[in-house]
């Protein structure tokens, strides 16, 4: 798996490698699904590493919004490049999920 999993205070910090895409994301949804099962409730994509992410990568963060929303949960995405927030603008993605400049902003507004 291309994607590395941290813990910064008390959120959970998801961290895809290059790219989140139909080859890795059935797997980055299932690890984070398990997380979140396991009583995660605050999740943080930093997409600092990250150069593209498809439908599929998008469909990876919906996922997670919706399994914590009955757990009033909540998450972030950060650090993402103009090609990705240019996806996040044309497919209204912004308006679902919330979106941070950095990984300090999104502890902030995550862990508060």
């Amino acid at each position: 798996m291309d994607t590395l999993f941290t813990k910064t205070n008390d959120c959970l910090v998801v961290i895809p490698q290059k790219r989140l895409d139909t080859e890795n994301s059935p797997e980055v949804a299932e690890k984070i699904t398990e997380k979140i099962q396991d009583g995660e409730q605050k999740i943080i994509f930093d997409l600092g590493q990250t150069d593209y992410v498809s439908s599929a990568g998008l469909r990876v963060f919906l996922v997670t919004a919706k399994l914590l929303k009955p757990k009033k949960g909540k998450m972030a995405l950060c650090n993402a490049n103009n090609q990705i927030l240019q996806v996040f603008e044309i497919s209204s993605f912004h308006s679902i999920v919330k979106y941070l400049d950095t990984l300090d902003e999104a502890v902030e507004y995550v862990c508060e």
